[in-house]
């Protein structure tokens, strides 16, 4: 029988998730709060003080019980008396390890220490943009004090660590007046004998900054507007976007494949046209949860909105490479015997003057959190600029802060990715049937997935059942039409920054005798399966040519594509063309290292959006049975007399995109349970 939630712990989880849903307070998995309070120890039977803390990586706007660490105080405390100083107050975090009480819970933060050592019950460290920009300024004591009097201090930016909690310590038991601190180049850390004292605090240093900053600040700390930097309207800026992201994902992925996030807000768009974006940008962002997600500096385009595509893509590619030279030497001028090595010499923002921004990441939540950490960063700056200088924390600090080795065993942590992490998918006639299987199936794998399907609403429920946005975006799309299509992949370039796995699923069936199958079931047989597939490949190609990054194209055919059976012509004679698609496009596209196959599949009865709609009962007049013994009869005609389910051709697909058979192309995998006539020879 679980134990109950001790009421400190409740009260910090109900704090710690009012503070962490409002942007304004602090960053997605910035900051950390904390409660001490007496439990039962379970070995003596008598009381135990603990502190219980927002543990390695969580986030205080979906913090649970699991996600807190819990360590006793007394041996927590213990430990100033074992500290070997500065030069090596790392060790202490494993040292950490060693006041856990029973599990420990969560994996305690290197800012364990903040919490343990100040001599308050409640201790919140928070992340707000408007305490930030104080932190960031170029006199920033001087406007904390003008700001808020004797009631917060200042502590000089200085690494979270062991030291930075003795000094928050000796701050708070020098000057019993204050609720709370700002820290130089980081946040704000405030505190209170009670959980609701502690968050009132918090929000009233939050709160009175805000006001500060916007009551002493100039009206334009970014400078005029810039000549020719108006932003474009919101259809060009778009289209624009669209057409850019492929080509900045993939020079964002050179050294691993990211996934993309395209931000065009009012704030992105207002900070790239005026004057002063160039000299900010530069100087970086500061708070090391800023550019721990956003690298140093971003990659900005030095071109105004109306500068000409080509002109714009050879620009980008050149400032690329300069960017990674330039960051290459940045960690050549700072690394030590002893860094983690450099982890990649790409851009995780790139911003576009009148477009947007463009960040990236491992996943797309990873990417769209990068973007709003830069947003944050604009933020910052603005306030800072506003009543003084945007003045960010040196940059070997940021670099001991980016290869620290403590953030290096965080990533050791994080689970191994997922096959298809990285990759985007684009599904046709995915909102049933085959399709959807397929689009679960990628989904589970760690894909980002498009799914594309004629019928809106079926696509929609799909996309909600993969996990929403960051997961899955839906889209209508008719195989047929050119626009749609054209569309689709528009809206995979804005959603994930492009596409790398696509697979032509879309289709019907029409199943009649040759005399009774008309010109026009003829056309629009081959219209949805041919033609789509042939425009959907297409566009496929050109969006991953220009990524630069390879890709898959999959064609779901069928066993009638080499298997002549009765009643069957426009069907069978598609699948035809579908299969042959395969071999020309795997051909042609291997020069782009894009991989083309196929699956066959055969008799897939149940779930199938193509049999519901009435194949089912043509197919089971054609062999003189009732409709629900088709999936029966069609297992019992294959070798190994078992039937065939969507679920078995996603299976399929994944085979051949998972990552295994990366030297295969031009293969049709048949999934029919074993159909001796339509073996390939």
């Amino acid at each position: 029988m679980a134990s109950a939630t001790h009421p400190e712990v409740a009260a910090l989880l109900a704090r710690s998730h009012r503070l962490g849903s409002d942007p304004r307070n602090t960053n997605y998995a910035g900051g950390n709060a904390s409660a001490k309070g007496t439990a039962t120890d379970p070995v003596t039977g008598g009381d135990t003080e603990l502190m219980w803390v927002k543990g390695s990586g969580g986030d205080l706007g979906t913090l649970t019980e699991d996600g807190l660490a819990v360590l006793r105080l007394d041996r927590l405390r213990a430990l100033r008396d074992v500290y070997p100083g500065v030069e090596r107050e790392d060790e202490m975090v494993a040292a950490f390890d060693y006041c856990l009480h029973g599990k420990g819970g969560a994996a305690p933060s290197i800012d364990t220490a903040m919490h343990g050592l100040v001599d308050a019950a409640h201790v919140d460290h928070l992340h707000p943009d408007s305490g930030i920009a104080l932190a960031c300024a170029a006199d920033g004591e001087a406007l904390t004090k003008e700001c808020y009097g004797d009631r917060v201090a200042w502590v000089p930016w200085r690494r979270p660590g062991f030291q930075l909690g003795l000094d928050i310590a000796a701050i708070k038991e020098s000057a019993p007046q204050a609720v709370g601190v700002v820290l130089g180049g980081h946040g704000i850390t405030a505190w209170g004998a009670t959980a609701e004292e502690c968050e009132r605090n918090a929000l009233w240093m939050i709160r009175t900054a805000e006001t500060f900053l916007a009551e002493r600040g100039k009206a334009e700390p970014f400078g005029p507007l810039r000549p020719g930097y108006t932003p474009l309207d919101a259809d060009r800026r778009r289209e624009r976007a669209a057409q850019l992201a492929p080509l900045i994902r993939g020079l964002a992925s050179q050294d691993r494949p990211q996934v993309g996030h395209f931000d065009d807000s009012d704030a992105v768009l207002d900070f790239l046209a005026r004057t002063e974006h160039p000299r900010l940008a530069a100087l970086g962002t500061s708070c090391p949860d800023h550019f721990l997600r956003t690298k140093v500096r971003p990659l900005v385009l030095d071109l105004p909105p109306d500068a000409e595509p080509d002109a714009v893509t050879a620009r980008l590619r050149q400032l690329h490479t300069a960017y990674r030279e330039e960051y290459a030497a940045y960690y050549r001028r700072h690394a030590t015997p002893s860094s983690p090595a450099m982890r990649g010499a790409d851009p995780a923002i790139v911003l576009v003057p009148g477009v947007g921004m463009f960040s990236f990441g491992k996943d797309k939540q990873t990417a769209r959190v990068a973007g709003e950490f830069y947003l944050n960063a604009v933020n910052v700056m603005r306030g800072a600029e506003a009543v003084s200088a945007y003045s960010p924390i040196e940059e070997a600090e940021k670099f001991r802060i980016e290869y620290w080795e403590l953030e290096e065993a965080k990533l050791r942590r994080m689970p191994k990715p997922k096959p298809l992490a990285t990759r985007v998918a684009l599904v046709t006639g995915a909102g049933s049937g085959i399709g959807k299987a397929i689009a679960h199936r990628l989904a589970a794998e760690g894909a980002c997935v498009l799914v594309a399907d004629v019928d809106a609403a079926n696509a929609a429920a799909v996309a909600e059942e993969l996990g929403g946005p960051d997961k899955a975006v839906a889209v209508t799309v008719d195989v047929t039409d050119e626009q749609q299509i054209a569309a689709a992949f528009r809206t995979a370039a804005l959603a994930f920054g492009g596409v790398d796995l696509v697979v032509n699923n879309a289709g019907i069936s029409i199943s009649k005798p040759l005399l009774e199958t008309s010109a026009q079931d003829w056309d629009r047989q081959h219209a949805i399966m041919a033609r789509g597939s042939f425009l959907v490949s297409r566009e496929a190609a050109r969006v991953m040519t220009e990524q630069g990054l390879g890709g898959d194209i999959v064609y779901i055919a069928s066993k009638n594509a080499v298997f002549a059976g009765p009643n069957n012509i426009a069907y069978s004679a598609t699948k035809a063309d579908q299969a042959h698609q395969v071999r020309l496009l795997a051909a042609e596209l291997g020069a782009h290292a894009i991989r083309v196959n196929g699956v066959n599949p055969d008799g897939v009865v149940r779930g199938s959006g193509i049999f519901a709609g009435g194949w089912g009962a043509q197919r089971a007049a054609t062999y003189g049975i009732e409709e629900d013994k088709l999936g029966e009869f069609y297992a019992q005609r294959t070798l190994l007399k078992r039937e065939v389910l969507p679920e078995h051709v996603a299976n399929a697909v994944f085979a051949l995109t998972g990552g295994e058979l990366t030297h295969t192309t031009g293969l049709h995998v048949p999934v029919d349970a074993g159909v001796a006539a339509a073996f390939l020879r």
